[in-house]
């Protein structure tokens, strides 16, 4: 797998930017690194931003349904749910992704810096 150009990936996953991403995903692109500046994944990342067919792209195209987010505190489940995209959840059910038994308690990031300076 080629590092490549992964914040441009990301970017363009976040944005619906389909064919770059697809550039990048067909270059050898990791989909399932997490960038230490980022310390989040294109794919919870673009579900977050309700880029459903990015999404629904990435993991046809191998990324991890089972991935934590770790900035955002979520994993792609949770961020399906959390922005109400029921097709990209359906599709994460259909590759194995287990019913949580209690959604994880994790703040992203920013929400506990936000609520600690305030």
């Amino acid at each position: 797998m080629s590092g490549g150009n992964w914040k441009e990936l990301f970017l363009a996953a976040c944005e619906g930017d389909i064919e770059l991403v697809r550039y990048h995903v067909k270059g050898g692109v990791d989909i399932n690194y997490a960038h230490p500046e980022f310390l989040a994944t294109p794919l919870v990342a673009c579900i977050l931003a309700r880029q459903e067919p990015i999404a629904l792209f990435l993991l046809a195209s191998g990324a991890n349904p089972h991935l934590l987010s770790e900035f955002d505190g979520l994993t792609p489940i949770q961020a399906a749910r959390q922005v109400g995209l029921p097709a990209v959840e359906r599709r994460l059910c259909e590759l194995g992704v287990a019913e949580p038994a209690v959604e994880a308690q994790r703040k992203s990031w920013w929400r506990f810096w936000g609520k600690r300076a305030a």
